[in-house]
């Protein structure tokens, strides 16, 4: 697969894993204490920080999206 995610949406990406595991771990917030939410978030976060990562992202292959200027 080729890459399609460029810099701007992958420092996003990033950044938005993050605030969720920060959600799901850290934050204490009685919303994250249950399972669904708190591992909810875990996972979100998680495939957003591995999109970011290795810059292919299967639904915008899947739409034809690029945001990749290479």
């Amino acid at each position: 697969m080729t890459m399609n995610v460029g810099t701007i949406d992958r420092i996003l990406r990033a950044a938005l894993g993050l605030g969720l595991f920060y959600l799901a771990f850290l934050s204490g917030l009685p919303l994250f204490d249950g399972g669904l939410f708190k591992y909810g978030a875990a996972i979100l976060g998680g495939v957003m920080l591995i999109v970011a990562a290795v810059r292919i992202c299967p639904i915008y292959a899947l739409f034809g999206f690029n945001t990749c200027r290479v």
